[in-house]
């Protein structure tokens, strides 16, 4: 489970937006093993979420969310992250 550090972290992250990296690598066997053969790097960039900059600008406060609320804010904002290709930046 991420801290509450981590999840304002990614609303700040998604408030901002932000470029994304997206590398795809082609492989094919050549002399019996497999040999990388393309390589195509896109960056992509991330529009600022408008719901995510006023939590962070209403202070960040999640202490009005229940739990399930944040957990699906948690999830919308990994789905988003994970879609750009930046889940991991």
């Amino acid at each position: 489970m991420r801290t509450r550090d981590e999840i304002m972290d990614a609303v700040v992250k998604r408030a901002c937006g932000y470029e994304a990296k997206e590398v795809v690598e082609e492989y094919a066997v050549v002399d019996g093993s497999l040999e990388l053969v393309k390589r195509k790097i896109t960056v992509k960039d991330v529009p600022p979420d408008i719901s995510a900059a006023k939590l962070v600008m209403d202070g960040g406060d999640f202490s009005e969310l229940s739990d399930e609320q944040l957990e699906m804010e948690k999830a919308r904002l990994l789905k988003e992250l994970s879609a750009a290709g930046g889940g991991n930046e």
